[in-house]
């Protein structure tokens, strides 16, 4: 079935200096329960990357902290030695504790460890992109300076550990910030269609360029607002995430989706949004749903 899905149907956007197509694979799910521990199924958790590479997806966010290590081992398992139009997405700034608690880890030590982990558990010598997830916040950007972190990620590209640089979980200000010290190639924040607090700094960054990854598309919906997406997916013969997937497409040239599952049958919906195209009526229907 994924054999049949022209994933480049959903069209293609700059991510650090190489060329990836807009629908890409997130492999925080690959991990146990709360993205913490083994996977439930460690065999299906290779299948599932090995798929989305042969179905075309160049662009694969992960996080050393995701697991912890687990995560990046199997996609080391999996797909190593890695295509050469294969682009890996990690982030830092972040570890987890025995409770599966997730801490800030922002000091420069703690974030050449990061690197260093990172570049060991994915069997790299150099990482195409590093995001810096900001903590101020955990689950939302908060403003405060990230200089000494972004500086001390710069110092590593300087070195050679790194060849581009991002920000996660940032407000425009923060990002305003990084750039002044080194180029940023993506952004990734939460961002859906309830979600739309961003709005204005996707089109800031589509602009200049700039690659915004959004996480939780499917994050926050209320009733009344899960009903529209419904009646549309009824209506296009296709699931709520398949269609939120759609919008985000829509939304602006610049996103890059990295939706992420452990299971082959989801991938593969995930994958078929390349090339579901809603009409303008539908798109100004479901751009209602985060203005209500």
């Amino acid at each position: 079935m994924s054999a049949k899905i022209n994933i480049r149907k959903a069209g293609t956007f700059k991510l650090g200096g190489r060329t990836v197509n807009r629908m890409g694979y997130g492999a925080m799910q690959l991990a146990g329960a709360g993205v913490y521990g083994p996977p439930k199924d460690h065999a299906a958790a290779l299948a599932v990357l090995r798929e989305a590479v042969e179905s075309g997806v160049n662009h694969i966010d992960t996080s050393d902290f995701y697991g912890p290590h687990v995560t990046n081992q199997i996609i080391r398992e999996a797909l190593h030695p890695y295509a050469d139009d294969l682009v890996i997405v990690t982030k830092v700034g972040a570890l987890r504790g025995e409770d599966a608690s997730w801490k800030p880890a922002q000091s420069p030590a703690e974030l050449e460890q990061a690197v260093h982990d990172n570049l060991r558990n994915l069997g790299l010598d150099v990482l195409d992109v590093v995001n810096l997830r900001v903590m101020g916040d955990v689950h939302a950007p908060s403003e405060g300076s990230i200089e000494p972190q972004f500086s001390a990620l710069a110092r590593m590209q300087q070195q050679g550990l790194i060849r581009h640089l991002g920000m996660s979980n940032a407000t425009a200000a923060q990002v305003a910030e990084a750039q002044r010290i080194a180029p940023v190639v993506c952004v990734q924040n939460q961002f859906n269609l309830a979600h739309r607090e961003d709005d204005a700094f996707v089109d800031a960054l589509a602009a200049q360029g700039i690659a915004y990854v959004p996480f939780f598309p499917l994050g926050g919906f209320s009733p009344l607002q899960s009903r529209t997406l419904s009646d549309v997916a009824a209506r296009l013969g296709v699931t709520p995430m398949q269609v939120a997937l759609a919008w985000l497409l829509g939304r602006a040239p610049n996103i890059l989706l990295i939706p992420g599952t452990s299971s082959l049958s989801h991938l593969r919906e995930n994958l078929a949004v390349a090339e579901l195209r809603l009409g303008e009526d539908m798109m100004a229907e479901l751009d209602g749903i985060g203005r209500d």
